[in-house]
């Protein structure tokens, strides 16, 4: 497998983001907002042609007398994370993560108080940090990851997941999840759909809090992968560390790959919301069986964030060209949903 030393492809996408959420909603909270509701199918969305689109299809390739029915076994769900499952603004909030754990070690570091690049990040200062270009998003890395074990690393997130709060609505970043796509996972999962997560942040990450948030087995949450290495602590006991590489990059064409990988079949449905979830969505739009295939559409500015073609963060611009001319869905935030997340019905 071909290594992506030093970061460069993963965190110049961090970089371009530059110019530019309550507790874990748990499996069973979901599975009774979508089986019970108010006797609705997924009660998050409203009667548009977009859910009419979604449960059709289900209803076709779940119906055992349907020309379009799909075995159970091959009903693959692919969905991408941030920008799809919950919001991706106004940083990527494993960005914010890093972040964070630079201001948490700063006070052991004397003498990072000299150091220009660790105070704008204590700072805040976006402009500087971005003029430090990849190499310092790879620094960061370095001091705040590299050379924790597996375990310390899936703690760390953890406890950082369980306190921080987002800059802009002030909500613990697990609140920031969609709800109407809790529901969908639920409800796909009720007609005998095996979901997975194909995300380009990294998958230690990912797996620290996401199967509690949207209850999916950490096995089929996959997501970019730092490259590790096996070690023996000093009383003997085996543990694999982190590196300060990227072993496989889960973005583009690497998310059909890792579909390959860790599926083991081509999906028959897959949701993302930017350029980089376009290759994922091709690999199950030319599957043979039926497919269902689209993107989550930022447009509501006043209950999330309005933003696609222009967007330096999850730019929806290729993919919105080729949704319109494919017939892919489109999830239009502010027509299609009644709520953006779970503390709205609170």
């Amino acid at each position: 497998m071909r290594t992506v030393r030093r970061f460069p492809a993963l965190f110049l996408l961090f970089l371009l983001l530059f110019t530019g959420c309550g507790h874990p909603s748990g499996r069973e909270v979901q599975e009774q907002s979508v089986l019970s509701g108010k006797g609705e199918t997924l009660p998050s969305w409203r009667e548009t042609a977009t859910l009419r689109t979604i449960i059709d299809y289900v209803t076709r390739v779940t119906s055992p007398d349907s020309a379009d029915y799909i075995p159970p076994a091959d009903r693959i769900a692919v969905f991408d994370n941030d920008g799809t499952l919950w919001a991706e603004r106004p940083l990527y909030f494993q960005l914010e993560f890093i972040f964070d754990r630079v201001r948490a070690l700063e006070p052991q570091h004397p003498e990072w108080k000299r150091d220009k690049l660790i105070q704008a990040v204590v700072k805040r200062d976006l402009d500087r940090i971005r003029k430090a270009g990849a190499p310092g998003i790879a620094r960061l890395m370095d001091i705040t990851q590299a050379g924790m074990t597996t375990e310390a690393f899936t703690e760390t997130v953890r406890q950082w997941i369980a306190t921080a709060h987002h800059p802009v609505t002030g909500r613990p970043y697990t609140d920031m999840v969609y709800q109407p796509m809790l529901e969908l996972i639920r409800y796909l999962e009720v007609h005998e759909f095996k979901v997975f997560i194909i995300s380009g942040g990294d998958q230690d990450f990912l797996r620290a809090w996401a199967p509690e948030v949207y209850g999916i087995p950490r096995e089929q949450i996959i997501g970019s992968r730092q490259r590790l290495e096996y070690r023996y602590e000093e009383n003997g006991k085996p543990v694999l560390y982190r590196l300060p590489e990227i072993e496989f990059l889960d973005e583009g064409s690497g998310k059909a790959i890792a579909i390959h990988q860790f599926a083991g079949r081509r999906p028959v449905i897959a949701f993302g919301n930017s350029d980089s979830d376009i290759q994922m969505l091709e690999y199950t739009r030319w599957g043979k069986e039926r497919s269902l295939v689209g993107f989550v559409h930022h447009t509501d500015a006043r209950r999330e964030w309005a933003y696609d073609r222009n967007s330096a963060i999850g730019r929806l611009d290729k993919g919105l060209d080729r949704a319109k001319k494919n017939g892919w869905l489109l999830i239009d935030i502010k027509k299609d949903w009644k709520v953006v997340y779970p503390y709205e019905e609170q």
